[in-house]
């Protein structure tokens, strides 16, 4: 059953087939990928049904509704860009420059599905974590991922935003958008097709908006304060550069993911 699922995801081209099908089949009868279950006929019926939809290139997370990230599941749907598990690599290393701070001060800005603000303020119940996101949609799902968690979401544009913390918050994270328009036809199906535009494309040049970043960060950050931007594999050096040329940082390097590519730049206000 799961097999000739996952060969019919492997035709459609679906990057991991054997395990999207066992996730769907878990997801259909309420048990675990580890231990699946017999579905019923009704249960077989709708299992079919998603694999079709998963063949047509409809993302996973759509289909189940959930993403994990970190130590939380979050919901997730159209309108929001789905969290992915390279970001979880940026969270671990902003906590970990924090991890001598007394409650500190944490900005998210283009949260997004509050991901990342919402891993902050679980794994660091003593921060204050404000979340800066743009898209009324996705804020939707942010305020549903946030509740409980502390973190406040702000709906906005983060050009400009939270000038009442100017020059006192101790880390700026950021998973922006930064896809080159020209790179459309290289982007995957379930991303060009299911995200949100808002999300994924920033200029010719992919560093639009992680320029908006670089001074948002300068603004908002204490001096010695952190920061942690995503950017595009390719863009190990550009995005890098951003902060550098803004006179505003120090120790601006650029960080690998654990498959090795590059994938954030990190750094510190002078």
């Amino acid at each position: 059953m799961v097999a000739g699922a996952a060969e019919r995801l492997a035709a459609a081209g679906v990057a991991s087939p054997e395990y999207d099908a066992a996730e769907l089949l878990a997801f259909v009868t309420g048990s675990s990928r580890m231990h699946l279950a017999e579905p019923s006929e009704e249960q077989l019926r709708v299992f079919g049904e998603l694999i079709e939809r998963r063949a047509a290139r409809e993302p996973l997370q759509h289909l189940t509704g959930t993403a994990g990230f970190r130590y939380r599941e979050l919901v997730v749907g159209p309108g929001v860009f789905v969290p992915r598990p390279e970001t979880e690599v940026m969270v671990g290393w902003i906590l970990e420059r924090i991890a001598g701070v007394k409650n500190p001060l944490v900005v998210d800005l283009c949260s997004g599905s509050g991901a990342i603000a919402g891993a902050v303020a679980t794994e660091r119940p003593d921060s204050i974590v404000h979340a800066v996101e743009l898209s009324p949609e996705a804020c939707v799902w942010a305020r549903r991922n946030l509740d409980g968690t502390g973190a406040i979401l702000h709906e906005g544009d983060i050009d400009g935003c939270l000038p009442e913390f100017d020059g006192q918050v101790d880390a700026v994270i950021s998973n922006p958008p930064y896809i080159p328009l020209t790179a459309w036809e290289s982007v995957t199906a379930e991303v060009r097709d299911h995200d949100p535009a808002l999300a994924l494309w920033s200029g010719d040049d992919g560093l639009d908006e992680i320029k908006v970043v670089a001074a948002t960060a300068a603004r908002l950050l204490k001096p010695g304060g952190w920061f942690a931007c995503e950017h595009a594999d390719v863009q190990g050096e550009s995005a890098p550069a951003v902060f550098s040329t803004t006179g505003s940082f120090t120790e601006v390097r650029d960080q690998l993911d654990l498959a090795g590519r590059h994938r954030f730049t990190t750094g510190r206000r002078v």
